[in-house]
């Protein structure tokens, strides 16, 4: 079996360094809000470009604690409309109404399964304080044009910079420093992943890093004294030391990827794939490698008879999703013929060349 991510494999690259990391917090008996942390936090602004980062829970807290400390200041109000992709995880939407805010869904370009910019403007109101874009799959979602239009209308940026750790603009800037805010999430699958959930801010406005550090503690910046009512979400010390060593091995673990994207890339030939996707040396680190087919589930099963594990991402978009009632009967053609034709192949930076080589194999001989 050719796993879609063994997170086995991928701690055994760097098992030393983590069992060092892990007994050293252990034995350190601090196991909160302590020197990890503050090295982590250190380290990953550095490595982002940006002066602040406020370590949470996980990636969906990240991004309400944006939303909320924009509240909070004053920026937003509930009722004010975002702006998103339609096609993104469900997480980013959730963190928008969590928040009383109203979710702008824009559709993507069935390309680039990115936001489409064209479509944006034609989508702000009066009501419209923020866009949030979604790196989703690793892939750059910012563009020039986004930019302009959070300047021409006087508008937040909100980045979800969950799946895309360490991806680039073409002149080197990294996605998490791009905007006025973004959220991360350090779940074990992501290319920057800890040992369990975890999360980030970052922004190079002290102010929100200030309300964001205190929401995440209760509400609290000073102890038994309350500014707001938050909750606990914090990014525990032996998850900001795992996600220390592996940050430490982040690009050579996304030239890995970059490797086995460019086999499949090259390699695939079937008339019945579509790959919407960049190459390696562009402005992607191949989080997922999304493929679109018609005939999704028979090549899902194919693979699977084959030896080749592999995932939907996702196989219902939140606009159609229970929770969200209120959309069930809006009609989304490109994010839903996304939706239906969305296959993810095994990707990852312990996954071999000749692994990807047999993938492509399969792939070529499916009729």
């Amino acid at each position: 079996m050719i796993p879609f991510l063994s997170l086995k494999d991928v701690t055994a690259l760097y098992e030393a360094e983590i069992n060092e990391a892990v007994a050293r917090v252990v034995k350190s008996g601090w196991y909160l809000q302590g020197p990890e942390n503050e090295e982590f936090e250190k380290n990953y602004s550095q490595f982002i470009g940006a002066k602040h980062t406020i370590g949470c829970a996980n990636g969906l807290d990240a991004l309400i604690w944006i939303f909320r400390a924009y509240i909070e200041m004053g920026v937003m109000k509930p009722g004010d409309e975002v702006i998103v992709p339609a096609n993104t995880y469900i997480a980013t939407i959730l963190a928008i109404t969590e928040n009383g805010l109203v979710p702008v869904l824009v559709e993507p370009n069935i390309d680039t399964l990115q936001i489409d910019d064209s479509l944006i403007e034609e989508a702000i109101t009066p009501r419209t304080r923020a866009i949030t874009i979604v790196h989703l799959y690793g892939r750059l979602a910012w563009t020039e044009k986004i930019a302009y239009l959070c300047k021409k209308y006087n508008l937040k940026l909100i980045e979800d910079n969950a799946q895309a750790h360490g991806c680039q603009t073409p002149d080197g800037r990294i996605t998490g420093s791009l905007g006025d805010a973004a959220g991360h999430s350090f779940y074990p699958g992501k290319n920057l992943g800890a040992l369990g959930d975890g999360g980030a801010v970052t922004t190079n406005d002290s102010e929100l890093a200030r309300v964001v550090r205190t929401l995440a503690n209760y509400g609290s910046s000073k102890k038994y004294v309350f500014e707001y009512t938050g909750r606990n979400s914090r990014l525990d010390e032996i998850q900001a030391a795992v996600l220390n060593v592996k940050l430490h091995h982040l690009v050579d673990a996304n030239n890995a990827r970059k490797a086995i994207a460019g086999r499949y890339i090259k390699g695939i030939k079937n008339p019945l794939i579509t790959m919407p996707v960049t190459l390696p040396e562009e402005q992607n680190v191949f989080h997922l490698f999304p493929v679109l087919c018609e005939r999704r589930d028979e090549l899902q099963d194919y693979l699977l008879e084959n030896g080749v594990q592999t995932i939907i991402h996702y196989p219902i978009p939140p606009h159609k999703q229970a929770c969200y009632k209120e959309w069930n009967d809006v009609s989304l053609p490109i994010t839903e013929a996304i939706h239906a034709r969305e296959l993810s192949l095994p990707i990852g930076p312990a996954i071999s060349i000749e692994d990807a080589d047999r993938v492509v194999e399969f792939i070529n001989n499916f009729k």
